[in-house]
C-alpha cells in the first residue's frame, strides 16, 4: 500500500462481503463527520467496501493467505479496525510497527463461550455491544492476569440497521390464510444444525407441512467441508416453490419477511428477536463451546441466559404444525442487552477520532 503515511492512520480490514455489514455504518459516519483519510483493506472481491467512491477513502483488494500475512505483519498505520478475532494466535499478527487495534463485534453472543480462548488477547482495544461483553473481558483479564484493554460502550450497527429498516419499511398486515414463513438460520460447527443433517430433516418436514422455508447458511459452514451438506439441501429442495436461499448473510431481506427463525446457537436469533419482535425455535443441540476453559468464567453466556426470553427450545420431533402456528413474541427491554441503540456508528467514530486527534494535529503543525 503505497501511501504516504498521513492518508493511513486509520485502516479497517474486511475478511469480506458477509463481514462489510459491521463496518459499514462506521465508515459511512466517519467519512461524513471527519477529514481523515480511510483505508479499507478486503479479503473478498465482491466486498461492497470495496466500490465506495469518496475523496477521503481508499480501497483495496488483497488474498486471504501470504499477502494479507505479510501485510498484517508489516502494516504502518496508526489505528486497525476489524472484526477478526484470533489476532496473534494464527497466521495474522500483530504489526512490527506501532499499531493501535480495535475489535469490532460481529456478534452478540459471549466472548468466553463462543470464541476460542486468547481470542482477543492480542487488542488494544475491544468495542463491546452490551455489558455482558465487558464483564466477560474484565473476568477474563482477571482471571488470566492480562493486560487491561480498552472497553468502549460501543453497541451494535448491524442491530441499528434493522432497526432503522424496520422504521423505514411500510407496515404490512399479513392474512392468516397465507402460509408462515420460517426462516432457518444456523450456526457453524460439528454439532450445528446443517452438519449433523438435522437442517436438511427439517426443511422436508417443514415444506411438507406447507410452510414457507428460506435457509440462511452461516457462511463459514459454506466455505468449509461442509459445504457438501448444503449442496445436497438445494440439490433435494431448490426446485420446490416454497424453498428459497440465501447464500449471503450480509443482507437482511429473509430477517424482515420471516414471521419465525429456527436456529440452534447461532448469534443472529438473538439480532432477529429483539430487533424484529419475532419468536424463536431453537433446537435442543449442544451448546456451541469453542473454548472448553469457558466455565472457569463464571459468567453464563447470553446466548444460555437470553434463550428462553425470545424463544422456546425443543427437539426436532417436537417442531409441529401447531407449535410454529401458535408462536408469538413477548417484547423486552433491549436497553439491558446493547449499548447505544441507534447511535452506535456516533460513538464508535467518536473514539476513534479521540484516539487518532494528536496524530492528526501532529501532521498539521
Amino acid at each position: 500500500m503505497q501511501l504516504p503515511k498521513n492518508q493511513r492512520i486509520v485502516t479497517f480490514y474486511s475478511e469480506g462481503k458477509n463481514y462489510w455489514p459491521y463496518l459499514e455504518g462506521l465508515i459511512h459516519e466517519f467519512l461524513k463527520t471527519s477529514n481523515i483519510p480511510i483505508c479499507y483493506i478486503s479479503s473478498g472481491e465482491d466486498d461492497p467496501g470495496l466500490f465506495i467512491e469518496h475523496c477521503n477513502y481508499r480501497a483495496f483488494k488483497i488474498d486471504d493467505k501470504s499477502v494479507r500475512n505479510w501485510l498484517f505483519a508489516n502494516i504502518d498505520t496508526s489505528v486497525m479496525v476489524m472484526t477478526m478475532p484470533d489476532l496473534q494466535n494464527y497466521q495474522v499478527k500483530r504489526s512490527k510497527h506501532k499499531v493501535h487495534y480495535i475489535y469490532i463485534q460481529h456478534s452478540l453472543v459471549s466472548l468466553h463461550m463462543a470464541y476460542r480462548n486468547k481470542a482477543f488477547d492480542h487488542y488494544d482495544t475491544i468495542f463491546c455491544a452490551g455489558p455482558h461483553h465487558i464483564k466477560e473481558i474484565l473476568a477474563m483479564e482477571e482471571k488470566y492476569k492480562l493486560p487491561k484493554k480498552i472497553l468502549v460502550e460501543h453497541g451494535y450497527g448491524v442491530f441499528d440497521a434493522i432497526l432503522e429498516e424496520v422504521s423505514q419499511k411500510p407496515k404490512k398486515k399479513k392474512s392468516d390464510d397465507n402460509p408462515k414463513h420460517v426462516l432457518i438460520a444456523p450456526s457453524w460447527g460439528p454439532n450445528a444444525m446443517i452438519e449433523t443433517g438435522i437442517g436438511f430433516e427439517i426443511i422436508g418436514q417443514l415444506l411438507t407441512q406447507g410452510f414457507k422455508v428460506t435457509l440462511r447458511p452461516h457462511p463459514q459452514t459454506t466455505k468449509l467441508i461442509t459445504k457438501a451438506k448444503v449442496d445436497a439441501i438445494l440439490a433435494k429442495y431448490s426446485n420446490n416453490p416454497m424453498f428459497f436461499y440465501e447464500d449471503s448473510v450480509a443482507g437482511k431481506e429473509s430477517l424482515h419477511y420471516s414471521d419465525l427463525m429456527i436456529s440452534d446457537w447461532s448469534g443472529v436469533a438473538i439480532e432477529y428477536s429483539l430487533g424484529l419482535n419475532k419468536p424463536v425455535i431453537f433446537l435442543d443441540l449442544p451448546k456451541k463451546i469453542n473454548n472448553s476453559e469457558y466455565e472457569e468464567i463464571n459468567i453464563m453466556p447470553l446466548e444460555v441466559l437470553i434463550r428462553d426470553k425470545i424463544g422456546v427450545t425443543v427437539s426436532i420431533k417436537d417442531i409441529t404444525y401447531s407449535l410454529i402456528k401458535g408462536l408469538s413474541y413477548t417484547s423486552t427491554d433491549l436497553t439491558k442487552y446493547i449499548f447505544n441503540i441507534r447511535k452506535s456508528d456516533y460513538y464508535g467514530v467518536k473514539y476513534i477520532l479521540d484516539l487518532t486527534d494528536d496524530l492528526w494535529h501532529e501532521k498539521d503543525n
